[in-house]
């Protein structure tokens, strides 16, 4: 259970990361390199924008559980 744990955890830090790479900042970001750059200066914020953000949220939130999961786990 500890080594799913584990994988599980790895994979979902890469897609957080990734995801919050995609997010346009200051500068631009990597949505740019794929045509969200253009899309959000002319329509402020397009439902893509926001999905990406809900993605992000979702991402971040297991994260966090499943660190206090196998904190509870490698701890017993």
């Amino acid at each position: 259970m500890d080594i799913a744990l584990g994988i599980l955890y790895l994979i979902v830090g890469t897609i957080t990361i990734v995801l919050v790479l995609l997010h346009s900042g200051r500068g631009g970001g990597l949505s740019d390199m794929f045509g969200g750059g253009l899309g959000a200066a002319a329509a402020g914020s397009t439902s893509m924008e926001r999905n990406l953000d809900r993605l992000t949220i979702l991402f971040s939130l297991i994260f966090g559980f499943l660190t206090i999961v196998l904190a509870f786990v490698l701890d017993a």
